[in-house]
């Protein structure tokens, strides 16, 4: 709760809030949680975690998420995707997509937060989720994840260019230049960034000046 309290005052533009855990863990979305943190969020709030149906996704829009994100249960039952957007709009649908890079060079999407392989490629996910009615795409590199390194720019790039819908850069960032990188270079529509707010002086709303500053259109 502390945390959004700061996003709050900081300049964020979107707070994206995943229960990691859920779908692993077998169970559906914590409703009281998610209202109680939409309580304390002066924003619009993505909230994602053990969707698989219908009505858990009008629950959590009820409860004050002003967006949905499924990841597991866009892959096991892509019409969940198309039956979220034709009810509630294309807008709210955020498909979640995680994936790896085994030493061969090969990318690997993964569910049940990071823990099983999946043997599809995220370029393919992305374009089955765009054309099941996602709204947007947040592409996240679990290698780069937490590691300051920089986004995945040459996936970022792939994803972006196979598919017509927002694609959001996750997994990496350790600088504003990694921001503007993902943008220029990844063509991503927006950056997604945590670490690299909690554990280092950087700001969400400096993030946003330099972002300005060279060019890229930012809310201020």
């Amino acid at each position: 709760m502390q945390q959004i309290k700061v996003y709050n005052l900081r300049g964020v533009d979107e707070l994206v809030f995943f229960d990691i855990s859920a779908s692993k863990q077998g169970r559906g979305p914590n409703f009281e949680l998610i209202d109680n943190l939409a309580d304390e969020c002066f924003m619009p709030m993505t909230v994602g975690g053990g969707v698989t149906t219908i009505g858990q996704a009008r629950q959590m829009l009820q409860v004050g998420a002003d967006k949905v994100s499924i990841n597991t249960g866009a892959l096991h039952q892509p019409r969940l995707i198309t039956e979220i957007a034709d009810k509630f709009g294309t807008q709210c649908v955020v498909v979640s997509i995680d994936y790896r890079c085994h030493a061969n060079g090969e990318l690997e999407v993964f569910t049940h937060a990071a823990t099983r392989p999946t043997g599809i490629h995220p370029v393919e996910f992305a374009v089955k989720a765009a054309e099941y009615g996602a709204g947007e795409i947040l592409l996240t590199s679990i290698d780069r994840d937490g590691t300051f390194e920089g986004y995945d720019i040459s996936t970022l790039l792939s994803v972006s260019n196979s598919i017509s819908i927002p694609v959001i850069a996750s997994g990496g960032a350790g600088s504003y230049e990694n921001m503007l990188d993902a943008i220029r270079n990844g063509k991503a529509s927006a950056i997604a960034a945590a670490s690299i707010f909690h554990y280092t002086e950087l700001t969400p709303r400096e993030a946003k000046r330099y972002l300005y500053a060279n060019g890229i259109p930012t809310r201020k």
